[in-house]
């Protein structure tokens, strides 16, 4: 991360960093080292860039009227703003174009060593407006630019001057941090007889040495002739370090002062740039920066789109963190696609050796007719080795130089996410977000596979005559079994009581793929069974257990055999069932609406209507609520096998499980057989459970959460689906998903 956190100018950690228009960052300073000022009619040094006073040789050639500077003399220039003198004009720079566009047309023809685009020196004709400039006083008309060190991308100056930049405090504030976590990490006890040694805790001022906690207690306690030394925190936790490039704690406390984070103090909001009494509080899209009501008072952003701080802030914070995902994504594949780098130049090494080995050993026995040729080909196989390794070795360079800077993007990134001020973090959460997405898109398809493989496609055949020698060389290898299928993780995921699985073939296979074979447990680490035999690569397996772990592997085989299995790969399936009403395997008579999740009928005859879940192991708690109920109907509620008959009431043949009921009771009924009349009816608004429980085989039914009779149903086996028979005087809406609710729990114990 630290890259991230240096000036482009002076390569040290960032001193009162500003935001230039193009979204890049400098230090103050060095902007205004790198600040040009030329006459607004041509190009060249402006009177504040003049130097103090003549040098020598300089005033000779300067005193006849209309003489401009002499050319090849560098004067000795007078920054004052640098300097942090008087000179006001010096620190007058703004973001204005010919075009308004913020970026000027102006492209340098000379470069300073760190890089930065400057303006070369030219000499204004004699007698011009322009040698008069040269003389003017401080207030002539000038211009001034700046040009971004990054993007070279240059920025007209208004009169505000380097004050009309924001300044970026969210990085202040990490460079602060990381100072101070860099210099923590530096402080270590003295006497510590650890290795390494232990955190400095204090400093004691008169004996001049660092303590850790456990060591002052012992060596330095707080009475005796110790009674009055002072103990301070050490150095690394009072301040920032002075960090590289010459920066100071001021300016680190200065900038912790501007995000609200001084040592104790309390929380300081940032103001307006333009006016300094009113705190940001609204964000404008149009301009994309923060805005205080005085600023949309003044008619600026009047007309401009502009939405609160707050939620302007979450918004891109959440873009930048989705935007992070997909690079922390890239980074982790990259990780291990370095490592697959690294087992393949293990590889090629291998194989590389013991293909020579072989080579060697069929050449020798040839004896004196194949010795020229062995040595062509040892050749052969070490440049193959070498080709190899050199592109491996550059594609493990590139990936490693792309992640790194990557990873150093990462954690700046999550260093601003961590900051709580929202109108800092929105100066640059679109460059961030930008970044992001670029840094994600370089990551393009096929930047993460090997360009070479591992394996020496070439095998020796030693049978040829004498007198072919000269005509020796490799052949292809005979065709062998596929190898191991890769699993792709990313792809296989379980809904329900479903499981869907994806493979693919390792990169550089040659050999042949006739089809995949893939196998799966029966859920309870039984043994493994075929369940799939194709070309397909994608598969989805339905009609599972739920809340049950299933392990599932592949193979490849072609006309040589069939290859060796995949990793095992663990599904769990969901431990609560979600479904609706099945509309394929309904009565024609059942009206469907909400998704299928709504169910009436057209007719005045009782229709069935079954779920689109299969249950046969688990426990399953589903709930019905009656949205309308009219004349006193009996609507049934329950479970069925697959072919229950569809045009009568639920309960009457041989293949369902019901409770049928009515406004005032309730009865069971399977085979036409009614039971257990129980107190409790139905109206409008009520809510109707039905609990499977196929671990203890039972079937109990609940009306408003109160158990209706006993356990309705015992010595249920097989495999059920959720099922309704109602009339045209019914209408209810089915919830799925969800647990066996406490208050049935308790009403079940006693049946227990």
């Amino acid at each position: 991360m630290e890259e991230e956190l240096k000036c482009p100018v002076c390569g040290s950690l960032f001193r009162e960093p500003i935001i230039l228009p193009c979204s890049h960052n400098v230090c103050l300073p060095c902007a205004r080292t790198i600040a040009v000022q030329t006459p607004d009619t041509e190009q060249h040094l402006p009177p504040m860039l003049q130097p103090r006073g003549p040098m020598p040789g300089a005033a000779a050639a300067g005193s006849g009227p209309g003489t401009g500077p002499a050319v090849g003399s560098v004067p000795a220039f007078d920054y004052e703003c640098a300097a942090g003198g008087s000179g006001d004009h010096a620190d007058k720079l703004s973001l204005h174009s010919e075009t308004d566009s913020g970026y000027g047309s102006y492209t340098p023809s000379l470069k300073s060593p760190n890089g930065v685009r400057v303006l070369p020196l030219v000499p204004a004709p004699p007698g011009s407006s322009a040698a008069a400039a040269a003389v003017a006083p401080r207030g002539a008309a000038t211009s001034s630019s700046l040009t971004c060190p990054q993007c070279h991308r240059s920025a007209s100056l208004d009169q505000r001057g380097l004050r009309g930049f924001q300044r970026n405090r969210l990085l202040e504030a990490i460079v602060q941090r990381y100072q101070q976590g860099r210099a923590a990490a530096s402080a270590k006890c003295q006497l510590c007889d650890r290795s390494p040694p232990e955190p400095a805790a204090v400093l004691c001022e008169q004996c001049e040495v660092l303590y850790c906690a456990a060591c002052q207690l012992k060596c330095h306690p707080s009475r005796g002739p110790f009674a009055k030394h002072h103990l301070v925190p050490p150095p690394s936790l009072q301040g920032a370090p002075s960090g590289d490039g010459g920066s100071n704690s001021s300016g680190a406390s200065k900038a912790v002062a501007a995000v609200g984070v001084g040592a104790g103090g309390a929380r300081k909001f940032p103001t307006c740039t333009d006016h300094e009494l009113e705190n940001y509080s609204m964000y404008c899209v149009s301009c994309r920066s923060p805005v205080c009501y005085q600023c949309l008072e003044d008619g600026k952003h009047s007309k401009h789109e502009v939405k609160a701080l707050g939620a302007m802030w979450k918004q891109h914070k959440a873009q930048l963190s989705q935007a992070l995902n997909g690079v922390s994504d890239k980074a982790k594949e990259a990780k291990e696609f370095l490592v697959q780098l690294k087992n393949i130049l293990q590889q090629i090494q291998e194989n590389g050796l013991e293909y020579e080995a072989c080579l060697v050993a069929q050449c020798d026995a040839l004896v004196d007719a194949l010795t020229r040729q062995k040595a062509k080909l040892l050749t052969k196989v070490t440049k193959e080795r070498e080709h190899k390794l050199k592109v491996v070795w550059d594609q493990i360079n590139h990936c490693t130089l792309k992640l790194r800077q990557s990873t150093g993007l990462m954690e700046y990134c999550l260093e601003v996410i961590k900051e709580n001020d929202p109108s800092g973090f929105l100066q640059i959460s679109d460059a961030l977000i930008k970044r992001v997405q670029v840094s994600q898109e370089q990551w393009v398809k096929g930047a993460l596979e090997p360009k070479v493989s591992a394996e020496f496609d070439l095998t020796l055949d030693s049978e040829p005559l004498l007198q072919s020698i000269h005509q020796l060389d490799f052949i292809q290898m005979k065709c062998r079994v596929p190898p191991v299928p890769l699993l792709q993780l990313e792809k296989c995921c379980t809904r329900n009581n479903s499981v869907t699985l994806a493979w693919r073939m390792p990169p550089f296979s040659h050999n042949p793929v006739e089809g995949y074979i893939l196998e799966l447990d029966d859920g309870d680490g039984g043994q493994f069974r075929e369940v799939y035999v194709g070309k397909e690569t994608l598969c989805t397996i339905d009609g599972l257990h739920f809340n049950s772990t299933y392990n599932a592997r592949v193979k490849a085989f072609n006309s040589s055999g069939v290859g060796p299995y995949s990793k095992t790969v663990v599904l769990q399936t969901s431990d609560v069932a979600w479904f609706t009403f099945d509309p394929s395997s309904a009565h024609r008579d059942i009206v469907l609406s909400n998704d299928n999740q709504t169910a009436t009928c057209s007719s005045y005859d009782d229709r069935v209507v079954l779920g689109t879940a299969a249950f046969s192991k688990g426990v399953h708690y589903w709930e019905l609520h009656v949205d309308r109920y009219d004349n006193h109907p009996d609507p049934a509620f329950g479970i069925a096998r697959i072919n229950v008959v569809k045009d009568m009431m639920l309960g009457k043949d041989d293949k369902a499980w019901a409770m049928y009921v009515d406004n005032n009771r309730s009865w069971f009924m399977h085979c036409n057989s009614h039971t257990n009349r129980t107190e409790g009816g139905v109206s409008k608004g009520a809510t109707v459970g039905v609990l499977l429980d196929l671990n203890k085989h039972n079937l109990t039914f609940y009306i408003n959460g109160q158990q209706q009779g006993p356990t309705a149903f015992e010595n249920v086996e097989g495999v059920f689906m959720p099922a309704l028979s109602l009339n045209r005087n019914v209408q209810v809406t089915l919830h799925t998903g969800l647990e066996v609710p406490q208050s049935v729990k308790q009403l079940k114990l006693p049946s227990n």
